[in-house]
């Protein structure tokens, strides 16, 4: 994928500020240098603008080329038979003088053809006087009617040569106007794939989401105090979202015997039962920053589930990308009858959700939406349609943050084969 961000990014430097955006050299070089490429790439506002900017172009080429295009047909139309071209009708003028010079070229031919047979008729001195004055008279008028032929002949052929030119500009302006075409379609897709490139979810393991004092075993009827702590340990200024989910191992309709809740420094806020949340977002993590969250689990008596489970995960963006992904972690807990007395009860231990459990952005292990229910599990492990996407205002997150949609065959199947997730990102950085 570096690879193919790389070439995306240097060829949409053909249409965006060279000083700004990449040459495919320093891409290279960027991408062996993180450091670098953090410095010298271009911004996922600078793509954006780059992609905006070639389609105007794109559009302006288009609308040039079919400008061109009815011009010469236009123009063709005109130089046809009955068309009224000017350069055409001078042409047809031109034409009309050079037959005219030569009709005047015959007849002055003629008049010194009977001037000379005049002369060699005349029988005395006096006739061949006046014959002599008529062929000289006859001689000048078609030396002056030849010349003007030649002229009338001259001003036709480029009066028809200018035609022939139009004819070739048009085809050449036409010529222009589709390379110009040609050019802007490449520019634009270029643009357009160095963007999708930049809209493509980075995975970064520097970026963790960890339960901090989330026990193994939680008795019923009880409350459990723990926190998370969100760690940006990548190279990356990060706006995170902190993304958590807990699930009973019981129907859906009974979820409500386990309550969630995080505090957002002023109060506690609940998170849906029901599906995945969103807890207050964390801007401008630098590299290095970390942040805790507080939290509290509640499980109440009579609850019919003997296992739970909490996944937590990072969902970020940065100036160069609106998808950053962290690891997602899974903490499995037993929940014990309410008056057990588990005695010391060790944390929960953190297990990495896999890579290749997990969907691409957008789209269901059947390859639609994942905008679909989430499934639940019983101890059976039957699993039942669940409402998903949450209510993302009741967390205090924007409905227009990234959403991890866990939903229909790319979910977390709760049950004891293996763990599907699909992280989903919304429309936040131009998507």
């Amino acid at each position: 994928m570096n690879l193919r961000r790389t070439l995306a990014t240097a060829a949409v430097a053909a249409v965006t500020t060279p000083a700004v955006l990449l040459s495919a050299g320093s891409a290279a070089l960027a991408d062996a240098n993180p450091s670098a490429q953090a410095q010298q790439k271009p911004t996922f506002a600078e793509l954006k603008k780059a992609a905006d900017d070639a389609d105007e172009a794109y559009k302006r080429a288009v609308a040039a080329e079919e400008n061109e295009n009815k011009k010469i047909e236009e123009t063709l139309k005109a130089m046809d038979d009955g068309g009224s071209h000017p350069l055409r009708l001078a042409a047809l003028a031109a034409d009309k003088e050079a037959g005219a010079a030569e009709a005047d070229k015959t007849a002055a031919d003629k008049a010194v053809t009977d001037a000379k047979a005049k002369l060699a008729a005349a029988g005395d001195e006096a006739g061949k006087s006046a014959a002599q004055k008529e062929l000289a008279a006859a001689e000048t008028a078609a030396d002056k009617a030849a010349r003007a032929k030649t002229d009338a002949d001259a001003k036709s052929k480029a009066a028809w040569t200018a035609v022939t030119d139009a004819r070739v500009e048009a085809f050449r302006e036409l010529s222009k106007a589709k390379y110009a075409l040609d050019e802007a379609r490449k520019a634009k897709k270029a643009a357009d794939e160095a963007l999708a490139a930049a809209k493509e979810c980075v995975r970064v393991p520097g970026l963790t989401v960890l339960a901090d004092g989330l026990p193994s075993k939680v008795v019923a009827g009880t409350t459990v105090d723990f926190s998370f702590t969100v760690a940006n340990g990548t190279d990356r200024t990060l706006d995170v979202d902190p993304l958590v989910f807990f699930n009973l191992r019981a129907k859906n309709d009974q979820q409500h015997f386990m309550k969630v809740q995080w505090s957002d420094g002023s109060g506690w806020k609940e998170l849906d039962s029901r599906g995945h949340s969103y807890t207050e977002p964390v801007k401008a993590m630098k590299p290095g920053a970390r942040a805790d969250v507080k939290m509290r689990m509640t499980i109440e008596t009579g609850v019919p589930a003997k296992k739970g489970l909490a996944l937590f995960a990072g969902d970020a963006s940065d100036q160069y990308n609106p998808c950053v992904l962290g690891p997602m972690k899974r903490y499995d807990f037993e929940v014990l009858p309410a008056g057990s007395k588990p005695g010391k009860v060790d944390d929960a231990k953190p297990g990495k959700v896999a890579d290749k459990d997990r969907q691409e952005p957008g789209k269901s292990a059947q390859g639609g939406n994942s905008a679909k229910p989430v499934p639940g599990a019983g101890d059976d492990d039957s699993a039942k349609p669940t409402p998903a996407g949450g209510n993302l205002a009741s967390t205090g997150a924007s409905s227009a943050v990234p959403q991890l949609a866990l939903a229909g065959g790319a979910a977390v199947l709760l049950g004891a084969g293996t763990v599907f997730v699909v992280r989903r990102r919304g429309a936040k950085a131009g998507n």
